[in-house]
């Protein structure tokens, strides 16, 4: 299957996945307290697998590299079928740079924080990365290249020449001659020799020795950024997305979706305005948006009240219409104070080929045909036991908190976080019932109760939707187990080709593969 395609699709289901852990990058000691600017606020994969991105409260991205691909020969598929051990995906620390700094608005005496809201990798070209960090205001588009390390040896000349006069070099002359330094430093014999009292030896020094700079084989890479990109959002950047034809990409706030050149940095296009005349009349804000992965003319958008809106590019300059509209309607019976800020969509994904949208809000995933407006295919319950405290979550703000979801590259599986560091895998395939609860930690597997999720109800035979993952109890998790609102797993990301899942929980990088 490519990309989603096979949802829907008949056939066999597939084994429900072994996840094990794989790597933990920032690990906390017991007791150590987290500061604030280290926590992780966004992930992302580049198109390869190759390469990761995180980004942080603190403005930093740091970057993780792939080192067992450059090992394996042939494709995963083929080594599986082997009876050699598959090696789990390993990533190494690549860099890491201070994207964003914290400024100060005076028009508006308002603060502008330096956390990395998103990370979208670009194309990369003659070996170089690309990628786009944003903040709440100003979008960034970095290089990363790696650079020859330069370095400067201390001399230019043979010391095991003999001198004029006959003499040969002293050897602690001869010793220095082939210290090569980084950066220009000097060797600690050097700065000792010239901090205590020096003298010249008597005649004088007979050989001038030129220090050379040299191009060494090491390597390390230099992230500098190509440009800035500002002063055209008035709220908070929630999202940006890189258009299919690797030319421009589009950021959005919570009333405005604005198109972008990547080569032209002082101009944009608003292209979705969803601001009223009057601000009383304000009933909807923008939460997320992103384009078609095939598609150059075609992007998506989600909103606080649950919808999910397709606009072509290609209908008019300013898409205030849209060309499919997409909501899952809700019985009048079942409405409470709480329904519009549940059914707020904090994230869409494409899939890969761009057939299905996956949807989060605070309560559920829900997997979209863009070919059916009816309704979702499916909706996966992830919250469905928290119902009873929503009172609670709504007095400490957890309710409003904006939980990401992923696909897997085959479109078979989808995932999201939730609160004590969990996060969950389900199966969309047709008559599925595949449901992970997997916490943050070394041990994955630790919360899990294998009880099979079954399906609640399904809502109708045409689009053949399931509600699963419910849980019966109230107060627990989906496993029995008491949550914690304070630890909470928002952002993750799915491996494009292979299943491997990254997340954050707070200021650790946690990876499991399957």
């Amino acid at each position: 299957m490519n990309g989603g395609d096979e949802v829907g699709g008949s056939g066999k289901l597939p084994q429900p996945l072994d996840w094990r852990f794989s790597q933990v990058f920032g690990e906390r000691s017991a007791g150590e307290e987290v500061q604030e600017v280290d926590i992780i606020s966004a992930i992302e994969f580049d198109k390869s697998g190759d390469h990761l991105a995180t980004g942080d409260r603190g403005g930093r991205v740091v970057l993780f590299e792939r080192t067992d691909s450059k090992n394996a020969s042939g494709a995963r598929r083929d080594l599986e079928g082997t009876d050699y051990p598959l090696r789990h995906p390993e990533f190494r620390y690549k860099t890491e740079f201070q994207s964003h700094e914290p400024e100060f608005d005076y028009l508006k005496s308002l603060e502008i924080e330096e956390k990395i809201n998103k990370i979208r990798w670009s194309q990369t070209a003659n070996g170089a990365l690309f990628l786009l960090s944003t903040n709440d205001k100003t979008i960034k588009f970095w290089k990363v290249q790696d650079k020859k390390i330069k370095k400067i040896c201390d001399i230019n000349t043979d010391s095991s020449r003999t001198l004029g006069n006959g003499s040969a070099a002293s050897s602690s002359n001869s010793n220095s001659t082939n210290a090569c330094l980084t950066n220009g430093g000097l060797p600690d014999k050097v700065n000792n020799s010239l901090s205590n009292d020096f003298s010249l030896p008597p005649g004088g020094i007979p050989l001038l020795r030129l220090p050379v700079v040299t191009a060494s084989h090491e390597t390390s890479p230099v992230a500098r950024c190509r440009r800035v990109y500002t002063h055209a959002h008035d709220y908070h950047i929630n999202s940006i997305s890189n258009n299919s034809d690797g030319e421009t990409f589009i950021s959005a706030d919570d009333l405005r979706i604005n198109l972008w050149n990547l080569e032209i940095s002082n101009q944009s296009f608003n292209i979705v305005d969803v601001k009223p005349a009057n601000m009383e009349d304000l009933t909807e804000v923008i939460t997320s948006a992103e384009f078609h992965p095939t598609h150059c003319n075609t992007l998506a958008y989600s909103s606080s009240k649950g919808s999910i809106r397709l606009i072509d590019l290609r209908q008019s300059a300013l898409c205030d219409s849209h060309s499919k509209l997409f909501e899952d309607t809700e019985t009048p019976s079942s409405r409470s104070f709480f329904t519009e800020i549940i059914a707020s969509v904090s994230d869409i994904k494409f899939a890969k080929e761009g057939r299905y949208i996956l949807s989060r809000d605070y309560m559920t995933l829900k997997l979209w045909d863009i070919n059916m407006d009816s309704g979702p295919v499916s909706t996966f319950q992830v919250h469905e036991h928290l119902r009873p405290k929503l009172c609670d979550l709504y007095e400490n703000d957890s309710i409003f908190d904006k939980f990401e979801c992923c696909l897997s590259g085959d479109g078979l599986r989808v995932a999201s976080g939730s609160y004590s560091n969990l996060f969950r895998v389900f199966g969309v395939s047709p008559g599925s019932t595949e449901t992970t609860t997997l916490e943050a930690s070394k041990n994955p597997m630790r919360r899990q109760v294998t009880t099979p999720s079954r399906p609640s109800r399904s809502l109708s035979s045409i689009t053949r939707a399931v509600r699963r993952g419910a849980a019966e109890s109230s107060g627990v998790d989906g496993n029995a187990n008491s949550f914690d609102h304070t630890t909470k797993l928002l952002h993750l990301a799915w491996h494009p080709t292979e299943n491997s899942i990254a997340c954050a929980a707070a200021n650790s990088l946690y990876m499991y593969y399957a």
